[in-house]
């Protein structure tokens, strides 16, 4: 029988992707972030005498967070959980918070909570977790691409001590993908591979200090290559630029799949497609854009689209990003998807958006004459005597609580900003403005 199930563990290991059976089990077995974990750095000595306290861990994608927080859950003697801030929400957390707090009561073990993009928790979240950092009910481990010192709430950073991990160099990750190479039990090297050294360079290149991408690449290299009459599959240039064509897209900040997809989504919404509008929601939250700046999209979309056709829209946007921040996910999707729906069914006018450029163009090319002396502020001493407000025609003392009168300077105004459309809400305004304009009695149900 113990024959039978480490037989079933090794065929289970050989259905893992590569870059997952080349994690690192140990310390020693760790490529890069010297700083950190090179010998005695103060982590190693924590890791190595589990005595960890709370920790961030920062950098970039495929640098070893991960794989650092699974190494440590093999040396630790304290019970490890793993959540994802991605997948789970403050019910799951609230399991895992109960469940450390009834292991420490009866056995006198501690948990280290290993949270998974800890900045996509929203304010709530991290709030919840706070008192049980605090009170030594977990030690917590967050992992970030992002800068936490924007994402993870002030309170909870100063509670964990910050590790800046860094890209991984080119030898770094050439030295992961020999050591896959030539493993006999976890890697490829009973395989019969054979890597031409410029095919191995291209791919350490391309990989841009991901680890896991590179991995990847070499994996599916050693499963194209064809045998030659030896046996041997080499992998030659050809076959690793099939391999790894180029860079992959980090969904990113700075990442062109990021402009396009967001524009994609606000273009869909502008033009009153719902369900295109969804998709492209959808595809951002499963690539993991922050629903913080998607929220953010949407509001200003509900005034430079919608505007005064439907002034609701605004009104429905801000209300969304409220209970992003209320929420988080994945609930928060819900709220996002009911607001872009919202934005994308409405009548839409850009006249709000327009008004406010002709104005800002007038600013910036015309003189910036005083302010007219019937316009100027009069609650302050002294004010009277320097004739401000002198002239001032107060509309509700009029017929319809309108009268004519300068608002602005001649000179300074080129001409009309804002033209109302006919559509939605917005009609009605086009009607008043057009009567007041021509000089007309404002209509009194108006």
């Amino acid at each position: 029988m113990p024959q039978l199930f480490e037989e079933m563990d090794s065929d289970r290991q050989s259905r893992q992707p590569l870059a997952a059976r080349m994690r690192p089990r140990k310390l020693d077995e760790v490529v890069g972030q010297e700083q950190i974990v090179g010998p005695g750095t103060a982590l190693r000595t924590a890791i190595e005498n589990d005595d960890l306290t709370s920790m961030i861990f920062w950098g970039p994608a495929g640098c070893g967070k991960s794989t650092l927080a699974a190494v440590i859950a093999e040396h630790t003697a304290c019970n490890f959980e793993n959540f994802s801030a991605v997948t789970s929400g403050i019910p799951e957390m609230r399991k895992v918070i109960q469940r450390s707090k009834e292991l420490r009561s009866a056995t006198g073990r501690r948990t280290i909570l290993f949270v998974d993009e800890i900045h996509r928790f929203n304010k709530a979240q991290q709030d919840a977790l706070l008192p049980h950092v605090e009170d030594g009910t977990v030690v917590l481990i967050g992992a970030t691409t992002e800068n936490p010192y924007f994402e993870v709430n002030s309170p909870l950073l100063s509670r964990s001590r910050l590790f800046r991990f860094e890209p991984l160099t080119n030898d770094h990750v050439k030295a992961l993908l020999e050591r896959a190479l030539a493993d006999d039990e976890r890697g490829l090297g009973g395989q019969s591979i054979r890597i031409d050294e410029d095919a191995l360079d291209h791919i350490v290149d391309v990989a841009g200090g991901d680890a896991r991408n590179a991995l990847n690449a070499l994996e599916l290299a050693a499963k194209v290559a064809p045998a030659g009459k030896d046996g041997v599959r080499t992998i030659d240039l050809k076959i690793a630029e099939q391999a790894i064509q180029k860079r992959v897209l980090k969904y990113d900040k700075n990442g062109d799949n990021h402009y396009d997809t967001i524009s994609a989504f606000i273009k869909s919404m502008r033009g009153s497609d719902p369900d295109a509008a969804v998709y492209w929601l959808a595809r951002m939250l499963a690539a993991g854009e922050d629903p913080k700046f998607i929220a953010r999209r949407i509001v200003i979309q509900a005034a430079e689209d919608v505007g005064n056709a439907d002034p609701m829209a605004l009104v429905v946007a801000t209300a969304a990003a409220d209970a992003v921040q209320f929420v988080g996910l994945p609930e928060a999707q819900i709220p996002l998807a009911q607001a872009a729906i919202y934005l994308a069914c409405a009548p839409k006018s850009n006249a709000s958006y327009v008004a406010i450029n002709r104005a800002n163009e007038d600013v910036k090319e015309r003189k910036a004459p005083p302010v007219p002396k019937h316009l100027r502020g009069t609650g302050y001493a002294g004010a009277k005597e320097l004739g401000h407000g002198e002239g001032y025609l107060y509309p509700h003392s009029f017929p319809g609580h309108y009268v004519e009168q300068e608002y602005v300077p001649k000179d300074a105004k080129s001409g009309v900003y804002y033209e109302p459309t006919e559509h939605g809400h917005e009609a009605k305004f086009k009607r008043r403005l057009e009567r007041l304009r021509r000089g007309a009695e404002p209509d009194e149900a108006e």
